[in-house]
């Protein structure tokens, strides 16, 4: 199944999306359906369960055409920060110590950081870029884990059991900001620096979430390409090690690190500007597409 959340009627709507057209959940699942995604995560499986019913029980008439225009990050306001792994693809490890001039090795424990719940955008939005803020601003497609229960110190054989669904993101960064500090918190935190969609795909709809391909292109030019076989640490070893000591909970949002082909680690180093398109996609999800505006006095 495939949720969204939207625009409509001047707030924010939620639904099932098939074949391009939406269900409102606001509308069809009644007083007593959950009122946001956020809530419909909090039930977990049931939830799911639920909004099928919703679904079969609901006249064709009920389905309605969706404007991808109106689309919001599917969960528009996260509860607590995204939760973010950086270097978790061999080569992208590779590329990034290159460009700062030390000696390449690979993580041996997940190098974890979070990105603002302000930072979060739709799908389609608009980037604002501000050159007095940043002009370094790179991209990073990833591959995004929705978390859908409670839990700490999970181990990794149940880990999977913890996951509601996926999504894509794009981890934008502020090099200049990032690489000035000794965290990458502000450098990933800007507003908008979180590109978000299209849709949660629920965990059931996707065979294997380690056999996707992940790319991202520029204007049409093709910079990032690979396949989330390629991380270093799997889902269930990032859940493990995320919860040792540490609370997970329904709605969090963990991006699982994007591969080889960041703007700043090429030769000479390649940024977003105004008026640039950005578009990331993971397979058996959808793509994100959003453009950089000139927001700077």
């Amino acid at each position: 199944m495939r949720f969204v959340s939207f625009a409509a009627d001047g707030g924010s709507h939620y639904g099932i999306l098939k074949d391009d057209r939406v269900l409102d959940l606001n509308v069809a699942g009644g007083a007593d359906f959950p009122s946001d995604m956020l809530g419909l995560i909090d039930l977990g499986s049931s939830g799911i369960e639920r909004a099928q019913q919703v679904a079969d029980q609901s006249p064709d008439s009920t389905w309605q055409p969706l404007d991808p225009a109106t689309l919001l990050a599917p969960i528009p306001v996260p509860r607590r920060n995204v939760f973010c792994i950086g270097m978790n693809y061999a080569a992208h490890a590779a590329e990034g110590a290159l460009a700062r001039g030390v000696e390449p090795s690979l993580p041996t424990v997940p190098v974890f950081f979070t990105k603002t719940t302000t930072a979060v955008t739709g799908p389609y939005s608009d980037i604002p870029f501000d050159a007095a803020v940043s002009d370094q601003i790179d991209w990073e497609v990833e591959l995004a884990v929705i978390i859908g229960g409670r839990g700490k110190n999970i181990s990794p054989e149940s880990a999977m059991d913890y996951v509601f669904g996926y999504t894509v993101v794009n981890d934008l960064s502020a090099r200049d900001l990032q690489f000035s500090h000794n965290q990458f918190f502000k450098g990933k935190s800007l507003d908008g620096a979180c590109p978000m969609g299209p849709c949660i795909v629920t965990a059931d709809e996707i065979s294997d979430p380690h056999a996707l391909n992940v790319r991202c292109t520029v204007n049409g030019v093709l910079k990032q390409e690979s396949n989330t076989s390629d991380l270093i640490f799997d889902i269930p070893a990032t859940i493990d090690w995320l919860s040792r000591g540490l609370t997970i909970q329904p709605g969090d949002v963990i991006s699982t690190g994007t591969p080889s082909g960041v703007g700043f680690a090429r030769t000479p180093p390649e940024f977003l500007f105004p008026g640039d398109v950005v578009e990331c996609e993971v397979e058996e999800i959808g793509i994100i597409r959003n453009r950089m505006v000139d927001v700077g006095g």
